[in-house]
């Protein structure tokens, strides 16, 4: 379902596009929406469809064996909504609050059990009890469920007919609803944590296209979290997991379709 989203977004994208390009081709076309920038606030929405994975620093000594990384991750696509306010600066800049939910799975593997020659612990790293990893103590299926919340300075360039470029950038305050950080339960009972509140920034590049009753922006946008999302497993638990891994980061592209 989430490919299926991906691709009617991008079809969509390409469709309206080439229709704007034909439309455009007129020289003598009066420009729509002359006076839409002028306000000082305008409102809008927005579909996205994403590809999320995860940036992962291995621990040298759990995460790794020898030049072989221990942990995995498989990327995904997914989607998301949200809703748009923009406040004008002047003719070349717009701050933009661009609140949204965005929906996420993906997958961490865990080939740790090579780590059981570390059981006999040291005077840094306590001794643990191996166990036998199952399938699901290896495979970690992440479901989030992500209150994004970025505030983006955008600046565009001039206006042509019913067309006009622009690039963003800005920071994110993310909230991820599923994130387990309140659990008591952790890995060894298959339960993943993350943090729940997170920073991030983002850079966005795109198209505004002008039509007689609403704008329409098909943009590119990446999401890079800042801090490490990881949370340890508890002191008890053998070091087959969050141990392994010294800072967890998702990163995202984001396929943008805005309305204005």
């Amino acid at each position: 379902m989430n490919k299926f989203l991906l691709k009617a977004l991008v079809l969509a994208s390409v469709s309206v596009a080439s229709f704007a390009d034909a439309q455009f081709r007129t020289r003598n076309r009066m420009d729509k929406l002359e006076d839409f920038d002028q306000q000082k606030f305008s409102w809008g929405f927005y579909l996205n469809g994403n590809l999320l994975d995860y940036r992962i620093v291995l621990n040298p000594r759990y995460g790794m064996n020898e030049n072989q990384n221990l942990v995995t991750s498989n990327s995904s696509t997914s989607f998301g909504a949200g809703l748009i306010a923009k406040f004008r600066l002047n003719d070349y800049l717009d701050v933009r609050l661009e609140p949204g939910l965005q929906f996420a799975q993906r997958q961490l593997i865990f080939n740790t059990q090579s780590n059981d020659i570390y059981q006999n612990g040291n005077p840094q790293n306590p001794a643990f009890v191996p166990i036998a990893l199952t399938e699901k103590d290896r495979v970690r299926d992440i479901k989030s469920t992500l209150v994004d919340v970025p505030v983006l300075l955008e600046l565009h360039g001039d206006r042509w007919y019913n067309s006009r470029p622009y690039v963003a950038a800005g920071v994110n305050y993310i909230v991820n609803l599923q994130s387990n950080s309140d659990s008591d339960d952790d890995n060894l009972q298959q339960v993943f944590r993350s943090t729940t509140h997170n920073f991030a920034w983002s850079a966005e590049m795109g198209i505004q296209f002008y039509f007689n009753k609403f704008k329409l922006t098909p943009a590119i946008r990446g999401t890079f979290f800042m801090n490490n999302e990881m949370v340890a497993d508890n002191a008890t638990t053998p070091p087959y997991w969050s141990a392994a891994v010294s800072t967890l980061q998702t990163r995202a592209i984001m396929f943008v379709l805005k309305f204005e």
